[in-house]
């Protein structure tokens, strides 16, 4: 370009180019002024320029060449928008340098350009038409939306993707169930819905903590993609929830699947320094015999991993109708336990405790039951495990424990001898931050000295986290409540961290007793049980005893107590008053 009276070609033809604009320009400014605020003007304009004719580069701003890293000299006159545009563009590329030419102005379109050392980065280019030299050109301008390209994938992600395990969310997987169900549609081919559960996770949370939980979370997540196919989805829902989606997948397939999704929770997982082994339990839901659309796959499946829970756990279920039956149940009880809280439908029945050297009832064990205003009355084995599993059996738990105290007392009070008030304690209900205070205020308010409450927990319980559960036991010992190992003989004690736990009675479970006179092996482990008791001076307690036969067996091998229908079936509080004044004890001050 060559410059005359201090202005180049270029300036004038963009003086022209503005018409009224750059008149007036003229009468402003001098001509040199004009030139130095057109060049400072383009060296800070913060996005590219450039001018083209004839598919070459006339003039180009230094934004526009650091941008692509090429200098003027290799520029100008030498290249042309196809040169730094990838190959596959060029078509849109030819088609917008014709339309300024023809005088049509342009709009904004996206390119992928290509700089000088071969990298690309998304560009917006944007061109209007203008004459150069006094000929058809076009002025155009290019900014690099990389970072904004970036932004926006990053809002699809979070929209898309669960943040913790980048797994696909509930939201991606409709978008692409959707998909799979128009392609099963139209292949007449099965979709399988598998639903994942990691068991017991919530203790991972409780006993190490959030940050370890999703550090699991994220190491299941890994495992589990290595497993399917890539034309499979694997989502999380949220909290330990996985959703598998494989299309063209039937009965056999999926057993298949669920099988290695089963193997991959047989190695232990290694989180922040600890080993962790996890369990999973699966439902899977077939498309379409189980349902024809996602929510209905998806409430199916839940219902099936549900049922594989009940099962014990580690396993898979298929959906069967049978299970929606069972599901809607679960949710009234759930719904009426809700409403027989509030509204104080449970009551508690007392079962005696005997001494089987005197023969005297000295406690009683509180046994809750439901008085449904329309059912009648209802036994625990229909409702604590729907308790268990939606968490009110803390407040339930919680109820029959100040109940419980509160009877104990009013028995004092009425002149009766203080007697042993034995309480079931859930293991959820044992778990739960702050249990002890619980106890402490059961005591608090009805009045009962301590050592007149007995908590019953069982061997399970205490020996889930054994070191924790020891520190809980510890503390109720200290308050001077007494504590029983419940169904003791069918859970997996050691006697290492027996004779540690602060417990003075073992119970051993009904299941001994039932055939205590015809097996020879439920009679060694009731006599093992009641030797063992006898060596770490522990009363032993037989419950479920229902025949002259087993009392007379028991009183052989040296038992302490029992409980069961042979004594007593469980009775109301006056009943059990009426009970106690029979007895001889009674009148031991006469």
């Amino acid at each position: 370009m060559t410059v005359a009276a201090g202005k180049t070609i270029l300036e004038q033809d963009l003086s022209d180019a503005t018409g009224g604009a750059g008149e007036f320009a003229h009468h402003a400014l001098t001509l040199a002024e004009q030139g130095e605020m057109f060049r400072s003007t383009m060296d800070a304009a913060q996005v590219g320029i450039f001018i083209l004719q004839d598919r070459r580069f006339k003039y180009a701003n230094p934004y526009f060449l650091r941008l692509f890293g090429f200098t003027a000299e290799e520029l100008v006159d030498r290249l042309g928008p196809l040169d730094i545009v990838v190959p596959e563009q060029h078509p849109v590329v030819l088609e917008q340098m014709q339309q300024r030419m023809s005088g049509v102005i342009g709009h904004n379109y996206e390119l992928t350009a290509v700089r000088k050392n071969g990298s690309t980065f998304p560009a917006m280019v944007r061109g209007s038409p203008v004459t150069f030299g006094g000929q058809p050109a076009s002025v155009g301008t290019v900014l690099d939306v990389s970072a904004q390209k970036a932004a926006e994938q990053r809002i699809r992600e979070l929209a898309d993707f669960d943040v913790l395990t980048g797994l696909p969310n509930r939201r991606l997987l409709r978008d692409r169930f959707a998909q799979l169900l128009a392609g099963a549609e139209r292949d007449k081919s099965a979709i399988a819905l598998i639903f994942l559960d990691l068991d017991h996770f919530k203790r991972v949370n409780d006993s190490l903590g959030h940050s370890v939980g999703d550090d699991l979370l994220c190491e299941v997540a890994r495992r589990v993609d290595t497993v399917i196919r890539r034309v499979d989805t694997v989502a999380r829902l949220g909290g330990d929830e996985f959703i598998f989606a494989l299309p063209a997948t039937h009965t056999a397939a999926a057993t298949e699947v669920a099988r290695r999704l089963l193997e991959v929770f047989g190695k232990p997982f290694a989180v922040a320094g600890h080993e962790l082994t996890v369990t999973g339990s699966l439902g899977i839901s077939l498309f379409p015999q189980d349902g024809e659309d996602l929510e209905t796959l998806l409430k199916n499946a839940d219902a099936a991993m549900y049922k594989a829970k009940e099962l014990g756990r580690n396993t898979f279920q298929f959906y069967n109708s049978a299970m929606n039956t069972a599901t809607l149940e679960r949710l009234l009880m759930e719904s009426n336990l809700r409403r027989a809280l509030i509204q104080e439908e449970f009551t508690l029945v007392y079962q005696p405790l005997v001494s089987l050297q005197s023969g005297l009832v000295i406690g009683v064990e509180a046994l809750i039951r439901w008085r449904h205003p329309d059912l009648g009355m209802i036994m625990p084995d229909r409702f604590i495990h729907v308790a268990e599993e939606t968490g009110l059996i803390n407040q339930i738990g919680d109820w029959v424990l100040c109940e419980a105290c509160r009877q104990a007392q009013r028995w004092v009070k009425a002149g009766l001898p203080p007697l042993i008030m034995a309480v079931n304690v859930a293991p959820v209900q044992f778990r739960q931050a702050g249990f002890v205070e619980v106890v402490a205020g059961a005591l608090a308010a009805s009045g009962l000295e301590a050592s007149r409450l007995e908590l019953e927990v069982t061997e399970r319980t205490v020996m889930h986290d054994a070191d924790i559960n020891l520190g809980t036991l510890s503390a109720l010992h200290r308050m001077g409540v007494e504590l029983s190992l419940d169904d003791f003989g069918t859970g997996y004690s050691s006697l290492a961290y027996l004779k540690r736990f602060p417990v003075g009675k073992l119970k051993i479970d009904r299941s001994f007793i039932n055939d205590l006179e015809t097996d020879a092996d439920d009679q060694a482990i009731a006599s093992t049980i009641v030797s063992m008791g006898r060596n770490l001076r522990l009363t032993v307690l037989a419950e479920g005893v229902e025949t002259v036969e087993q009392l007379a067996l028991l009183r052989k091998m040296g038992c302490d107590m029992a409980q069961g229908y042979h004594f007593s079936r469980p009775l109301p509080a006056e009943q059990i008053a009426d009970l106690l004044r029979q007895q001889p004890f009674m009148n031991r001050n006469d």
